[in-house]
């Protein structure tokens, strides 16, 4: 007989700490810092675990010797570098068996633990555990009921952090979005937050940062990897060389082979 599911424990995340709305409840919905290794290093062992830790050359929390712990990532930082390798390959070694419903809840917690996910990546992981498609869309759409899954969300806060994070401009944005999985019409309205003048004001600063190191070499080269820059964060040509050429022009450079605009 097919074991009934207690939907209510979709509030809860495998640790029993309520998860609320998930991805809309702030910063540390998307700090994947407290990973695994705060349940790992628990000391249910007394003393002895404690100073195995410390052999093996990291602090009592977790980090390097001498370290005050983890740094803390950004949600996009933290969901890029992630790649669901580790989480997934957790989800893996601890899936139960038996009812598919089951596995597959257990697959997404274990995934949502780390940082936010799309529907999509999670079907994905699903998939790839060869859950059959009516369990898993039944268990994905639960969790999108109780706001364990929000491609809204996700796709506003990944905007806020690659922006603000990686001065990513929005054409980049919407193209990290797409491999996601996320809906266009959820893409159009994230990135439209970001309005013209802030996404110039983002191009002058990363312009700013950069303009030192470039200080030395030819006008033709600085322009070159300027504009560069810009345009692998996903700017636009014309906006690239307005901003770089007022910069330059800032430092005293000749920028009439540039043009007018």
């Amino acid at each position: 007989m097919t074991r009934r599911t207690d939907w209510a424990e979709y509030e809860f995340d495998a640790s029993g700490a309520s998860r609320g709305r998930g991805i809309g409840s702030g910063d540390a919905a998307y700090d994947d810092s407290t990973g695994e290794g705060g349940l790992e290093g628990a000391d249910s062992g007394g003393g002895r675990r404690r100073g195995h830790g410390a052999r093996a050359g990291g602090s009592r929390d977790g980090g390097p010797r001498g370290g005050r712990g983890r740094s803390r990532r950004t949600f996009g930082e933290a969901a890029a570098a992630d790649g669901g390798t580790s989480s997934e390959s957790r989800a893996e070694r601890e899936e139960p068996s038996g009812d598919p419903v089951e596995r597959a809840r257990a697959i997404c917690l274990r995934l949502l633990t780390g940082t936010p996910r799309t529907r999509k990546q999670l079907a994905d992981a699903l998939r790839k555990r060869e859950i059959p498609d009516e369990a898993a869309q039944e268990v994905l759409s639960r969790f999108e009921e109780v706001g364990l899954i929000d491609d809204s969300a996700f796709a506003d806060a990944w905007v806020d952090s690659r922006h603000h994070g990686r001065g990513l401009a929005r054409r980049a944005l919407a193209r990290e979005l797409r491999t996601k999985g996320v809906d266009p019409t959820l893409i159009d309205a994230a990135v439209s937050r970001l309005d013209a003048e802030q996404e110039e004001e983002t191009a002058r600063e990363l312009v700013a940062r950069k303009l030192r190191a470039t200080r030395g070499l030819d006008r033709d080269k600085r322009l070159r990897r300027l504009a560069g820059m810009l345009a692998r964060k996903g700017y636009s040509e014309g906006l690239a060389l307005r901003v770089v050429r007022q910069a330059l022009e800032q430092e005293g450079e000749d920028t009439e082979f540039l043009g007018d605009e």
